[in-house]
């Protein structure tokens, strides 16, 4: 995926990937800036009950509005890759984080 395009992302790096996806960074090309693309793998695509919960996590986060939670910018589909466009937060992923604290939460 690195140097793919979809859509008018540029996927530039792999961030990650979890149940529910994998995580690219890429910079968007009309505005100029970098976004965090998380893509629902093909073998995926193909359970609807996956795809459904896919866009649900999309809606659900699009409709919040906290410090805490990413922005969702878009959710698409492109050369039959469906994606979800979403604020890039730089700095450590949990997994780098061998306690909460080290990441800056006030929490324990």
């Amino acid at each position: 995926m690195i140097g793919k395009t979809l859509g008018h992302y540029q996927i530039t790096e792999k961030l990650g990937e979890g149940g529910m996806g994998v995580v690219y960074k890429a910079r968007d090309t009309h505005l100029d800036r970098f976004v965090a693309i998380k893509v629902l793998p093909a073998e995926e695509v193909a359970d609807p009950e996956r795809k459904r919960r896919f866009v649900q996590e999309a809606k659900a986060a699009s409709a919040l509005h906290h410090p805490n939670i990413v922005t969702i910018h878009d959710i698409d589909q492109a050369e039959g890759i469906d994606y979800i466009a979403m604020e890039h937060v730089p700095g450590k992923t949990l997994d780098e984080c061998s306690l909460a604290r080290e990441c800056g939460s006030p929490w324990p």
